[in-house]
């Protein structure tokens, strides 16, 4: 079972992103060629900064996921699901931003 509709205002909102950057391949949203987020059944999946990861998890707004087989190699984050759809938008946003910029002492 899947949530179509949540996971199309989510592809609307980061496609309309004015860094140009986002594509989408199937369930999936990249930046810059780097699975950020994907619907995984009534999961969306993100990758996140370790610390949020943990967050999120400690007040059970999301569960932990395996890592996907596309997700970008060298994310110091952790690859989480959220269930809610009210918080897809929000969270699909962070793991875009996080996953999508350069690495520290990188190219800016």
């Amino acid at each position: 079972m899947t949530n179509p509709a949540a996971f199309d205002d989510v592809t609307r909102a980061l496609l309309a992103d004015p860094d140009d950057d986002v594509t989408l391949e199937g369930t999936s949203l990249l930046v810059k060629g780097s699975v950020f987020a994907a619907l995984d059944g009534e999961l969306l999946v993100v990758a996140l900064p370790a610390h949020r990861a943990d967050d999120l998890l400690g007040r059970d707004v999301a569960v932990p996921a395996e890592a996907l087989s596309a997700a970008p190699a060298g994310v110091a984050g952790r690859w989480v699901g959220i269930a809610d759809s009210q918080n897809w938008v929000e969270l699909a946003t962070e793991a875009h931003q996080f996953v999508g910029e350069p690495a520290v002492g990188g190219d800016s």
